[in-house]
Order: structure tokens, then C-alpha cells, then sequence
């Protein structure tokens, strides 16, 4: 039997769009909310936060325009946790993104009027260099036109990106580990890659349309050995599955199983859509429809519950863009966003296409603290279980562990994980240093109620050195390797990331969508940032990875060190540069210490038009 027949869309969405339907009419009666609502001074608080009022907005105000969304890789996210960090503005939800360029624009309202009133310095200095080059990235949000009937179009930018390298690289984050970590699943192999692309978007009033594509070539490579890749498989389970169906076992051939690179690996040459969305915005919130961006944690190396380690997904979103002031329950919490995503996986041995949703709220009860609860469930499945209404439902609502019959029949809830996290500028130190941390566990609510089996990425930020504003360091630790999880559990890497019956766990197209330290591993990053202008830096950076014994026979250990430039050439154009070595040890893969070395030279073009019609 073939397992790769795909599931019938033309119900999904049905379901789909009648869920958004009712999620965005409920979204709406708590709200109370009015179109056009302007945000005004919530009750102490101070005025930078905002609740809904019936007074008519302005016509370019977030409450009634459109507004696509940032990519999570654009230079203007470390730039505004930059600003963030300094204290110059403080309604940055760190734990959500990515974030719309409109909400970028209000935040920059904020920290405009904060640098005026500023006492000279250095950290003033600095956030007026991190202010003035976010506002010209924004300067065609800010221009309009803003009227209902008008409309722009605006190419974002156009890039191309040359990668040598040397060595036998790693691309396999459900196992042994990746050599380029956080890059859309982009293929790559040892040699010359290149992907060279472009996006923009088009609006009018409410509605946008955003798409970026590029065109990609990678040369083939070994990849693993069969006897390698029969070992993985086994690892996991994925040499066969259960059909719910037809009460037979079904065995999946490795050429089927996208999570264990077996060579030999042909060559890539191909056109990709990174990003393709239609929205609509409307009571500050936007809905939109295709393939989408997200990132939920505040840590800039990773995030647990979700990030761009892997290929982009198809979703239903309804996203709450500006913070929401609730009377009574905000004086405790603060305002809160929220974050809901829908769609289907691609590139699952069994079951074949299963569907993720995604909820997410993060509150600020203070300006200096953020705190969010998240969940993912991944569910469904041809031969498994039907993607509807009943089963979404049913995994949604599921709180308890099922029984072994249950999770194996047409009835099972699906895999279900629940994410943690927080930042806060510390006390005495507010405009220097900021703690943080990004969790996530299996099989429980939340990691706050069961922090020993939870899986963890803590981080702190110095945002300049005492003496050197110029300079901000950045450490952070990263840990799938609780304490208290079983033995069983930890053996093969059965817990953190993986599910007993969707083997291939918190993957998308063969890539972990969450966290790149993967299963049973440990480690960190670290940065050091020596900013030249507000959108201009060099950078030195460490990775390490240290896979468990217990993982897969004798562990792996990964290092790299890496120096990076963005440098603008005049106002139009921009060089990213990076130079990472890398050695490695994985005795189950290659004997002894491997060594890799990866030169990435990105040239970029930001068009200066805008056309408007």
C-alpha cells in the first residue's frame, strides 16, 4: 500500500473555515469590541497600554488597516528586543511572533516620544540609531494611503545567497543534528548552495496579500547508510504502522521516511514558496489563509513550542495584532494577545498528514514582565483518524492521558504539548538586563505544573556593555533532557518532540518545527553583537549540541563557533556574511571528529517604490 495518499482537502477547509467562523464570533463577544476602535489609556496603565474604544480611529491606525506580517529572519526583530532591552519601549509581546509592520510602527510611536524625553547618552544614543532605521524600514506603512478604496503594492525585498561547504555537513534535527539551524529547512549539502528569491506584498484597506518565493539548488550527497537509517528507523518505529482501517500492518519503506536522511540524496534544484498568505483585518485582529511565519518564545536562538527550523506550513490564522485591555480580569494580568493556527503536516511516514493546531496567549501584567501559556496538538491522519470537526474538538478538549486502546484507534486525542514561557528586565538593572525563558513538555498541561518533566531554554540579555554602548551579549541554554522522564522514555528519544503513534513527532517536512536542539539533547548559544548603526552589526557567536547516550548508541557532541557583518551599502542595499567552523562526533554516523565549514554570503536589495493605485 501506498502510505503517502493524501487526506481530501475540500472537507478540511470546510471545517476549517466554519471553526474560524466561530472562534472569530466568540473572539468578538468577549471583546465587546467596536470597528475602528482606536486604543486608548487602560486604567493605570500609564497610557503605552491600550483597550478599545467606540471613537473612530484614524484612517492609518492598526485598528482599520492592513498590515502584513514581518518574517521572523528580518534584521528589524533583533532590533526592536534591542530597543526593548534598553527601555525604550515596553508593549513588545517577545513570546509572539512574528509581528505585523503596522505594530511595529506603533511600538516605534512609543519609543519616539521616550528618546525625546531621554536624559543624553550613550544607551540614548543607540536606541536613536535603533529608532531611526526601524522607522525608515516602516517609512511606506507610515506614508499611506490609507482611504478604504486605495491601495499599494510594495516589493519587500530581492536576495540572493551563495553557501560553500566544506566537510560532511549534519541536516537531520529529529536525530543526529544540523549543521545550519533556523533556515526554512532549506536543502543544503557539502559544495556550492544557492536560493535566491523575493517578497512583497499588495493591500487595500483591510485586505493584504503577501508571498515569497525563491528558487533553490543544492548538489546531492551520501546521506546515510541503510544499515544507518534501518537502525534510526527502528529507533523510532517508523519500519511499520498499525492501519486502523484495514487492521493490518503496514510496513514504510525508508525512501518514504523524510525525518532519516538514507542516500544517496539527489540533488536539489527547485522554486519554493516560502511564504504565500491572504488577510484580512478586522477588530485588531488579522485572519489570514496560506503559508505563514511563526515563532513562539522570546529566545532569539530558538523556540520551543515553534520556529523556522522547518519548512513553513499551510494555516488558517486568526492573530490578535494589538494588545486587549478586558475591564477587571487586565488590572491582574495586564493586556493580553492571542495566537491560533490550524493546518496540516507534510512529510509524515504514519500517520500520513496529520494536522497541528496552535493556541497561544501572552499577558503583560506589568511593562517590565511578559508571560504566555501555549499548546500543540497534532492529531489526525489518513489511515489514522479523520481530520474534522469531532476530532479537533476532541483534541482540543483533552486534558488526561488516554488508554493504549484509545490512542491507537479512530478515537485518539493526538499528541499534545504544552508550552511555558517568560521574560522580565530585572530590577535596579531594568534598562541593562533581561531574563528569560522559553519551556515546553509532553503530555502535560503546562510546564509551570510539571517543570521536572519539562524540556527548557533560559536566556539573560546584557543590552550594552558598561563602558561599551555599543556591545550586547546574548546567552542562552537549551535542554529536551528532563530529569524525571523515564527511562523508557529517554531510550530513543521517546519523549520530548515524539508520540507513540505519531512517531514522527514535532516534525515538518523531515524538520523539527520547535526547538533545533532536538530529542534527549543539551546545549547553547551565545552571542557577542558589536552594532555599527541601528540596522548594521559584527557578530561572534558559539553553538553547542551533546546528544544522550541513551538517545542513540554513544551520544554526538557538536560545536561551532561563528563571525557574522550585516552591512548596508547606501540605503538600497545590504551584505549578511557568515563564517561558521564546525566539528562534530557522532560514532554512530562517521568515526572520529568531523569537521565543517560553511561560508554564506547574502546580497540584499530593498526597493525604494511603492506603488500606489
Amino acid at each position: 500500500m501506498n502510505v503517502r495518499k493524501p487526506l481530501s482537502s475540500a472537507p478540511v477547509l470546510r471545517y476549517a473555515l466554519v471553526l474560524a467562523g466561530l472562534l472569530f464570533a466568540a473572539g468578538c463577544t468577549l471583546m465587546a469590541e467596536q470597528p475602528g476602535a482606536a486604543p486608548e489609556a487602560a486604567p493605570g496603565g500609564g497610557g503605552q497600554w491600550g483597550r478599545d474604544s467606540g471613537r473612530p480611529a484614524p484612517a492609518c491606525s492598526p485598528a482599520v488597516m492592513g498590515s502584513p506580517f514581518i518574517p521572523v529572519d528580518s534584521w528589524v526583530y533583533p532590533a526592536v528586543l534591542r530597543l526593548y532591552g534598553l527601555g525604550f519601549v515596553d508593549d513588545v509581546f517577545l513570546g509572539m511572533r512574528p509581528w505585523t509592520r503596522a505594530s511595529v510602527e506603533r511600538m516605534l510611536e512609543v519609543a519616539g516620544g521616550r528618546i525625546e524625553d531621554a536624559n543624553p547618552g550613550p544607551a540614548t544614543d543607540e536606541a536613536e540609531d535603533v529608532y531611526e532605521a526601524l522607522m525608515h524600514e516602516v517609512r511606506f506603512d507610515i506614508e499611506g494611503p490609507c482611504l478604504v478604496r486605495e491601495g499599494a503594492t510594495h516589493v519587500e525585498s530581492v536576495y540572493s545567497v551563495a553557501r560553500d561547504i566544506s566537510g560532511t555537513p549534519l541536516r537531520d534535527s529529529y536525530h543526529l543534528g544540523s549543521t545550519i539551524v533556523n533556515d526554512y529547512g532549506r536543502p543544503y549539502q557539502s559544495g556550492f548552495n544557492s536560493y535566491t528569491g523575493a517578497g512583497g506584498y499588495v493591500g487595500a484597506g483591510r485586505f493584504q496579500f503577501y508571498a515569497r518565493g525563491e528558487f533553490e539548488a543544492a548538489p546531492s550527497g551520501t546521506g546515510y547508510s541503510t544499515a544507518l537509517g534501518t537502525a534510526l528507523a527502528l529507533m523510532d518505529g517508523t519500519t511499520y504502522y498499525f492501519n486502523n482501517q484495514l487492521q493490518n500492518i503496514t510496513k514504510i519503506p525508508l525512501s518514504q521516511q523524510t525525518t532519516i536522511p538514507t542516500g544517496p540524496i539527489a540533488a536539489a534544484t527547485q522554486g519554493r514558496v516560502m511564504e504565500a498568505y491572504a488577510s484580512v483585518q478586522y477588530l485588531n485582529h488579522i485572519i489570514a489563509f496560506g503559508k505563514q511565519d511563526n515563532w513562539l518564545g522570546p529566545g532569539l536562538g530558538g523556540g520551543m513550542a515553534y520556529s523556522n527550523n522547518a519548512e513553513d506550513i499551510y494555516s488558517l490564522r486568526i492573530n490578535r495584532i494589538q494588545p486587549l485591555y478586558i475591564p477587571l480580569l487586565s488590572r491582574l494580568t495586564g493586556p493580553f494577545r492571542y495566537d491560533f493556527i490550524v493546518g496540516p503536516l507534510k512529510g509524515h511516514s504514519y500517520p500520513v498528514s496529520p494536522w497541528v493546531h496552535v493556541e497561544k496567549v501572552s499577558f503583560r501584567p506589568t511593562e517590565n514582565l511578559e508571560f504566555g501559556f501555549e499548546r500543540t496538538v497534532i492529531w489526525g491522519g489518513f489511515d489514522h483518524e479523520p481530520v474534522n470537526i469531532k476530532s479537533f474538538a476532541r483534541s482540543f478538549l483533552s486534558l488526561t492521558a488516554p488508554q493504549g486502546n484509545v490512542k491507537f484507534s479512530t478515537k485518539d486525542p493526538g499528541a499534545r504539548f504544552g508550552a511555558f514561557d517568560f521574560s522580565y528586565r530585572l530590577p535596579f538593572v531594568r534598562n541593562w538586563l533581561t531574563l528569560y525563558s522559553d519551556s515546553e513538555v509532553h503530555d502535560d498541561v503546562s510546564p509551570a505544573d510539571a517543570p521536572r518533566r519539562a524540556s527548557w531554554r533560559p536566556g539573560i540579555y546584557l543590552s550594552h556593555v558598561p563602558g561599551i554602548s555599543k556591545l550586547d551579549i546574548r546567552v542562552e541554554a537549551a535542554s529536551t533532557d528532563p530529569p524525571s522522564s523515564t527511562l523508557s522514555a529517554r531510550n530513543g528519544g521517546h519523549f520530548m518532540y515524539y508520540e507513540s503513534v505519531q512517531k514522527d513527532g514535532y516534525t515538518n517536512a523531515g524538520q523539527l518545527f520547535g526547538d533545533w536542539i532536538g530529542r534527549e539533547d543539551k546545549g547553547g548559544q551565545g552571542w557577542i553583537t558589536y552594532h555599527l548603526s541601528g540596522n548594521e552589526w559584527l557578530q561572534v557567536g558559539a553553538r553547542n549540541q551533546k546528544a544522550t547516550s541513551y538517545f542513540f548508541p554513544a551520544g554526538s557532541t557538536l560545536n561551532d563557533i561563528n563571525f557574522g557583518v550585516l552591512k548596508r551599502l547606501g540605503k538600497s542595499f545590504a551584505v549578511n556574511a557568515t563564517y561558521a567552523h564546525e566539528t562534530y562526533k557522532v560514532p554512530i554516523y562517521l568515526p572520529g571528529p568531523q569537521s565543517v565549514n560553511t561560508t554564506t554570503i547574502q546580497i540584499i536589495w530593498y526597493p525604494e517604490r511603492k506603488i500606489s493605485f
